[in-house]
């Protein structure tokens, strides 16, 4: 049974994935900032008989929040399996390059990237104990420079700049610590859920929470001849 850290898994991508995850037998922390939301998460998917869930507070955006966090898992376990980096936010809009304020580019920079740093970092300790150690970060089709300046570039790219330079950022923190760690049992990388119906877009999605966790929890329960370093969707690798 592995031990598993799914953050922002309250609901949409993170509860699916929190949940489908927990259904293959394995131990799951649902990292939520939310101590109620939390709470009620968890209550749902035990009253569904999935049992081997547990809530862990975490805020990916304090510092504090996550050395708490860190402190009460390591508490609990010896070693934690399989980090999943999914706790994200969208920002508001307007967003594009020439009119978004800087209040909330911080903001959201705050949670998809800085927040997916420290938890990180926090939760190697108990990660470098782990057989094999796995981390996945949910990233998105707008971090991808190569679909970016594609040809053939959804307009809709236009509406999240900011949003998208967050998941570029990520990919490239997905890419360096793969690097950091190359040549030895850790396998760290990114995915992507696909276009997914979530209050994160006003489930505007054409994808169910589903079908969106599907290529974030195989990835995370990849095998030792896994992959490290790079970038996935459902249907195979993106391009950077």
């Amino acid at each position: 049974m592995k031990k598993v850290l799914v953050t922002g898994a309250n609901k949409g991508i993170g509860y699916e994935v929190a949940r489908q995850v927990a259904a293959l037998g394995h131990y799951v922390y649902l990292g939520i900032r939310n101590p109620q939301k939390g709470k009620e998460a968890v209550e749902k998917l035990k009253q569904s008989g999935i049992t081997t869930v547990e809530l862990l507070v975490i805020d990916v955006s304090s510092a504090a929040s996550v050395a708490k966090a860190a402190g009460e898992l390591a508490s609990k376990i010896d070693a934690l399996d399989v980090l999943i980096n999914n706790a994200g936010i969208a920002g508001r809009q307007p967003q594009n390059s020439s009119q978004c304020e800087m209040a909330n580019l911080r903001e959201v920079f705050d949670t998809n990237y800085f927040g997916v740093i420290q938890t990180t970092q926090a939760m190697l300790p108990l990660l470098r104990k782990a057989d094999l150690p796995v981390i996945v970060n949910v990233s998105s089709e707008l971090g991808s420079l190569a679909m970016q300046t594609s040809e053939g570039r959804n307009p809709n790219f236009d509406n999240y700049h900011a949003y998208g330079s967050t998941k570029t950022a990520l990919n490239v923190f997905t890419i360096l610590l793969a690097h950091e760690f190359r040549g030895t049992k850790f396998r760290i990388n990114s995915v992507t859920p696909g276009y997914t119906a979530t209050d994160l877009n006003g489930f505007a999605g054409f994808k169910t929470p589903e079908q969106g966790a599907q290529p974030i929890v195989r990835l995370a329960m990849m095998g030792e001849d896994g992959p490290s370093g790079k970038f996935f969707k459902a249907d195979g690798e993106v391009p950077w």
